[in-house]
């Protein structure tokens, strides 16, 4: 497959990594498109249907997770290769539930840009995966439900630790650990937003009984 013919689409709310990312790709002779966030992206598939989608997981509006499964559940979407790059969802029960969704590959940041281009050769060299039966809706929001309480009680302790330290410490010069602080209140905030949509999302997709 030739790398020109098709279209990449990235999706990261992070300016610098989104730079790094189309960059690199350009650099290597494909064709990028870039989007902030997952609903953005939604909106791109409508009218452009890419190559292959690399996805960061912790983002704005609609996070990775909920991109994958958007794409998942679209006919038109679904054998699109989905790779995750992400540096908050970094745990074994993080790795299933993104492979259980339908990521194709799952890798971690900072980004090892070799091994990054490696992955993508593969993918479009493959061609296209099997079609994956998505996850219903209930399954699909009760994990995710999991894995956004578990990164939010994550987020708490290390609010607690970042400002306990902050307190503790006399030297001015603590802007780092200042600004690790509001991002990790940014990105609490935004998983709890998260959870009470999916709570009300479990409300509406709940099965009736036990057998559903």
């Amino acid at each position: 497959m030739n790398a020109a013919q098709d279209y990449l689409l990235i999706v990261e709310d992070d300016p610098d990594i989104l730079k790094l990312l189309d960059a690199t790709l350009t650099f290597k002779g494909y064709r990028v498109i870039t989007a902030r966030n997952g609903k953005e992206a939604l909106e791109i598939l409508q009218i452009k249907r890419p190559a292959i989608v690399i996805a960061d997981i912790m983002m704005p509006k609609l996070d990775g997770f909920g991109l994958v499964h958007r794409i998942r559940i679209n006919p038109a979407t679904r054998d699109i290769p989905v790779v995750f790059i992400t540096a908050t969802y970094v745990t074994r029960e993080d790795h299933e539930f993104a492979l259980n969704i339908g990521a194709t590959r799952f890798l971690q940041k900072p980004v090892d840009l070799d091994q990054f281009l490696v992955t993508i050769a593969e993918l479009l060299e493959q061609g296209l995966p099997a079609v994956i039966k998505p996850l219903n809706e209930f399954d699909f929001y009760n994990e995710y439900r999991q894995r956004l309480e578990a990164k939010r009680e994550e987020k708490i302790r290390q609010i607690a630790r970042d400002e306990h330290l902050l307190v503790a410490n006399e030297d001015p010069a603590v802007q780092s650990l200042q600004a690790s602080v509001r991002h990790a209140i940014r990105e609490r905030d935004e998983l709890e937003l998260l959870l009470k949509q999916i709570h009300e999302q479990l409300g509406n997709t709940r099965p009736q009984n036990k057998d559903v």
